[in-house]
């Protein structure tokens, strides 16, 4: 049975006490009639745009019929709006909003391009060009925010941090990872901060081997960004935070040639560490003895591994944890710091708010699909988690449009439901087009209040 021979009118006669009847005949309607504010938060970064010029393309002329960049807003603005993969392509092949956000005619318009000529975009994009494209995102979105912050920031803040991407079939360069026990991706995503700001914007997505150290790609993602934002933002001084996992002579040599830099990272426990924290964890101990709870205690020392070149700051947070039904046990943490404030401040308000990226890492998983990263070739993978960036990036700035509504905080999937997903019935006239939507919208206030901060204007 083809889709031609489904009935398009279902009967419910029983369910109220009227029969019901579905219809499906609306041939000019769609289920995203909200993202048009997508193609009007694209333009203050022009990514599409720049990602398209980092693109060569070698098809033959005459056998075209979906430009470059048309192929990159179709996956950018359909990954925001929750269809990950290709082939959602041809099931919204001729959604009228589909067309409408590439600038065709949402009625008359031809069909946005399928999956074959999707899978075959995605895997003919070569390393050099995702290379660009990778520099493109940094760049773009540096700018947005020196535009939005006049080149003024006090503090600019970079977070580093891996993430397992599990793969499940043939993908090149994925690799078994003990630590995540399975075969993985571990894309390396960058995040900046700008003063006390509470959102971090996503600039750097980078794809890496499954059995990547977490060192691979950061020395070379700093010594691109950290010049980009000292040129965007000549009087603010930097911070780079960093898990555990980073803790190498070389990236601390690094940090401490830049002038004007701080950081503070993690770094795993060993023989001499825990030989420092033990006098301070006998004091954790005693504390939680003699209070049944949760207890813990701060110090610092002057600590170099062997492969250091000089002793280095290390905070010490001494702790012993207890749990309800559980045995007490130790739990000590080290941070290498340059910084000076005092152990506790420097731990609890400095080095643990690098914990909130994991929100924004979940939000890329679970509201993006970030790991959707199933296409053999490794590049193709890497082009896809470059173009879910870019479309996080996107909901990013809508956020960042709500401020003082209903959605200021509200997380990827929470905007696209709330903002996106609106039931519309498009018209089109000779001179204009017209969005009938839903009148019962319920977040109609916070819609309005976004469209008129992107640009549009009451009417």
């Amino acid at each position: 049975m083809s889709s031609d021979t489904i009935p398009q009118t279902v009967l419910f006669p029983d369910l109220f006490d009227k029969p019901l009847v579905a219809t499906f005949d609306q041939p000019h309607a769609s289920s995203d009639g909200g993202a048009v504010l997508l193609n009007a938060a694209e333009r203050p970064y022009g990514l599409i745009e720049g990602f398209a010029r980092c693109l060569i393309d070698d098809r033959q002329p005459g056998k075209v019929q979906h430009t470059l960049r048309d192929l990159l807003a179709q996956r950018i603005f359909g990954l925001a709006c929750g269809y990950p993969d290709a082939n959602d392509a041809d099931r919204l092949a001729d959604d009228p909003m589909q067309k409408l956000l590439l600038g065709r005619d949402p009625i008359v318009g031809d069909p946005i391009a399928s999956q074959p000529t999707i899978s075959r975009f995605e895997n003919g994009v070569a390393s050099q060009a995702l290379y660009a494209m990778g520099r493109e995102l940094a760049a773009r979105v540096v700018e947005r925010h020196r535009r939005r912050l006049h080149g003024r920031a006090r503090r600019i803040t970079i977070d580093l941090d891996p993430t397992d991407d599990p793969t499940h079939g043939a993908q090149q360069l994925t690799f078994f990872n003990g630590h995540y026990d399975g075969w993985c991706y571990l894309p390396l995503l960058a995040f900046v901060t700008f003063n006390d700001e509470v959102e971090q914007y996503l600039c750097a997505a980078i794809l890496r081997p499954g059995n990547a150290p977490a060192t691979r790609g950061a020395l070379g993602l700093l010594r691109r960004l950290l010049p980009r934002l000292r040129l965007a933002f000549p009087k603010a001084r930097v911070l780079v935070r960093l898990d555990g996992g980073f803790a190498t002579p070389e990236l601390f040599a690094f940090l401490e040639a830049e002038s004007g830099l701080d950081y503070v990272g993690a770094m795993g426990e060993n023989a001499v560490l825990t030989r420092l924290a033990e006098p301070t964890m006998v004091e954790a101990r005693a504390r939680s003895e003699a209070s049944g709870q949760t207890a813990h205690v701060y110090t610092e020392a002057r600590y170099a591994a062997k492969t250091w070149p000089h002793e280095r700051r290390v905070v010490i947070k001494a702790e012993m944890v207890r749990l309800p039904g559980r045995t007490p046990r130790d739990n000590a943490r080290f941070v290498i710091t340059n910084l000076r404030q005092t152990p506790r401040f420097l731990y609890e308000r400095i080095y643990c708010a690098r914990g909130d990226i994991e929100n924004r890492i979940k939000a890329l998983h679970e509201g993006l699909q970030i790991g959707r990263t199933s296409c053999c070739r490794f590049w193709a993978n890497q082009l896809r988690g470059l173009l879910t960036a870019a479309a996080y990036v996107l909901m990013q700035e809508l956020r960042l449009r709500a401020a003082h509504t209903v959605c200021a905080r509200t997380q990827v999937t929470g905007l696209r439901e709330r903002l996106l997903t609106l039931g519309v019935h498009v018209v089109v006239s000779v001179r204009r087009i017209v969005l009938h939507l839903p009148t019962s919208t319920p977040f109609v206030d916070a819609w309005r209040h976004i469209a008129c901060a992107l640009g549009a204007r009451a009417g």
